[in-house]
């Protein structure tokens, strides 16, 4: 599906000549018949999976919403909290696949600092913007270092760090197709940027490199990648396999 970024405000067009030369797509000042479309208004950034789908929209607020929710009760993140142990010292988390920072933000929010590295540059140019918006009402936001790039090859170049946290794509099953929303919009955005999610291949790479610690997220009955896991940290949907 192509994808051009929109100009819908003058007032935005220095922001969106920007993101068009750097994701290397075309510019447009007329509303496409089809595809996708990367565009600003008012309240931000955002993506539109589809045009002739015009709800289909990504956009991301740490401030409202399910994250600004989880946010205001982190101290209740006790899967999370469990997943980094029993330490109070500060720690340094490698999130190796940043998304939408739902996690990481956690893992902020409890003090602990972050460098999440993500793949897409589409899903980093949404991320950078809302951490912008948002960084006035959540100052922890300071702790973050948010990169663009490959996560594997930018781990290499790292130090001191405590844990390591995957949270890939779930994978898709005949029983459960994610077929809307976020989930749908994201693996349509790395289609466009021809980038593979593949849990499998990801934690091998890590495997294989000098680590404290593997944080790995996965649906509560999703296959196991390696054998070897030190412990679990399970909730109703989702577990943490942890390996050290």
């Amino acid at each position: 599906m192509n994808c051009v970024v929109w100009i819908d405000s003058l007032e935005f067009k220095k922001e969106l000549e920007f993101i068009a030369k750097d994701l290397n797509i075309d510019l447009v000042t007329k509303y496409p018949e089809y595809g996708s479309i990367i565009s600003y208004d008012k309240s931000g950034l955002y993506f539109v999976n589809d045009v002739n789908s015009p709800a289909d929209i990504l956009h991301v607020d740490f401030l409202t919403g399910s994250m600004g929710w989880r946010l205001k009760r982190s101290d209740h993140e006790s899967l999370l909290k469990k997943t980094l142990g029993k330490s109070k010292n500060c720690l340094t988390i490698f999130d190796g696949t940043a998304g939408f920072l739902s996690d990481a933000l956690i893992f902020l929010s409890l003090g602990h600092k972050v460098i999440a590295c993500e793949q897409s540059k589409i899903l980093y140019f949404l991320v950078e913007n809302a951490c912008d918006r948002a960084k006035e009402e959540l100052p922890f936001l300071s702790n973050l270092n948010l990169i663009h790039g490959n996560s594997f090859e930018v781990y290499k170049d790292q130090n001191n760090i405590d844990a390591i946290y995957l949270d890939p794509l779930y994978p898709e099953t005949k029983k459960h197709i994610l077929r809307a929303g976020n989930i749908h919009a994201i693996k349509n955005i790395l289609k466009i940027e021809k980038i593979d999610d593949m849990a499998d291949t990801l934690f091998t790479k890590f495997k294989k490199l000098q680590y404290k610690k593997i944080i790995l997220k996965r649906p509560i009955k999703g296959k196991k990648i390696c054998n070897n896991i030190n412990y679990q940290i399970k909730g109703k949907s989702t577990r943490f396999d942890v390996y050290i």
